[in-house]
């Protein structure tokens, strides 16, 4: 969920200001992996680690949230992308020269927090009420979208080729059922001792006055308990196993999508999805590129010469190949639509078959009398070629 605490979210995913999408999605896949909870049972400081991340994945993974972002250096949903009518840059404010440390002391003081707790949350209200008006002290928060979730999936060569049902188990964020995402237990409520009821609270900084959103009631005028289960947060982190179908022909590095598997919405918003990256294992004899099946099969120098059909392996079973006379050793055949059935492009692709000729091996006195039989009926210098093209030049 993005929020509007400093938290230098380029930082977080380590990449630089500039980085393009794809570096900060790799940044993020690498990261969420190193510290997801599953990976990290009973870790505390890896599952905080790793809910920054998502927080930071979700805001600049997002072109519009990005430009708040950078603009501000923090996001909030009632910052528009180009900012608001003013004097600072993008057309927001100009707030250069001025000092809000007196503001900030006074927040402390009677907000009871540390420094960096109010820092973050005063200066969140300061800009949601300056751009976003009467949204700022909305008693209801607006839905949100849940947070993607990657994962990664093994599978061998050939549940990759003909397609599979697998079974997937994860760890997301769902709705608490015990206060149904409000983060509050029972309907015992109080009025606001710091607001007394009008969900906000005046501010002075220097000869400035603000009227803010009021820090303990978070602008609702009323004070209620927090759930127990979920300690306010709304959602709780459970298991799931989900089932996901491994379309046949996946490419390894493959991407995909199971909708509504990611983590819970906020305030009645949608869930994420959950994204799952593909590695398919190798095979021993077949060598895949692309929808392309690739092999190597020996042939004979009788076979390579005077022609044969063999018979080669494909991912369908046996095929007959048909060798030409005088075929070369590392000469490629193509069978057609012998290879990966593609069912997103619901074509096929072809395998190609590489032969490697290899020597008779000579047992006997007849076959050695055969291969100089066929050395005298065949005398041409078969390394001729090769003299022309490493010819030195004179000295």
């Amino acid at each position: 969920m993005p929020s509007a605490t400093k938290q230098d979210y380029y930082q977080t995913l380590g990449v630089n200001r500039n980085a393009d999408t794809e570096e900060i999605r790799k940044s993020y896949r690498k990261l969420a992996r190193k510290y997801h909870p599953d990976l990290n049972p009973g870790d505390k400081a890896a599952e905080e680690r790793f809910k920054k991340v998502q927080e930071a994945y979700d805001v600049l993974s997002d072109d519009e949230k990005r430009k708040v972002y950078d603009q501000y250096g923090f996001y909030s949903p009632n910052i528009p992308p180009n900012g608001a009518p003013g004097g600072g840059p993008g057309g927001g404010p100009n707030f250069s020269g001025f000092d809000f440390s007196e503001f900030m002391r006074q927040q402390q003081r009677q907000g009871g927090g540390g420094a960096a707790e109010n820092e973050g949350f005063r200066f969140r209200d300061i800009f949601s009420d300056l751009f976003g008006g009467s949204r700022a002290r909305a008693t209801t928060p607006e839905p949100e979208r849940g947070a993607d979730l990657e994962y990664g999936l093994n599978v061998d060569f050939w549940q990759a080729i003909r397609g599979t049902q697998v079974k997937l188990n994860i760890r997301r964020q769902e709705t608490c059922e015990t206060c149904h995402g409000t983060g509050s237990a029972g309907s015992n409520v109080a009025v606001c001792p710091e607001c007394d009821g009008t969900g906000t609270v005046t501010q002075m900084a220097g000869a400035m006055k603000f009227n803010l959103s009021c820090p303990r009631c978070g602008g609702s005028g009323r004070l209620k308990n927090t759930c127990p289960t979920c300690r306010g947060e709304g959602t709780v982190s459970r298991p799931e196993t989900v089932e996901v179908r491994i379309p046949a022909g996946v490419a390894s590095g493959s991407r995909l999508r199971v909708a509504g598997k990611g983590n819970a919405g906020v305030a009645g918003g949608p869930p994420g999805d959950l994204y799952i990256t593909v590695r398919v294992e190798e095979h021993p004899f077949f060598k895949r590129s692309g929808d392309n099946i690739e092999v190597q099969i020996p042939l004979s120098v009788s076979e390579a010469g005077l022609g044969a059909k063999i018979e080669v392996p494909t991912i369908d079973g046996r095929a007959l190949l048909k060798i030409p006379q005088g075929t070369q050793n590392g000469q490629k055949f193509r069978l057609r639509e012998k290879g990966v059935f593609n069912s997103r492009k619901n074509t096929r692709g072809d395998e190609i078959v590489e032969v490697v000729l290899r020597a008779p091996d000579i047992h006997d006195e007849r076959t050695r009398e055969l291969l100089r039989e066929l050395a005298q009926v065949q005398k041409e210098d078969v390394r001729s070629e090769i003299w022309s093209k490493v010819q030195t030049p004179a000295a």
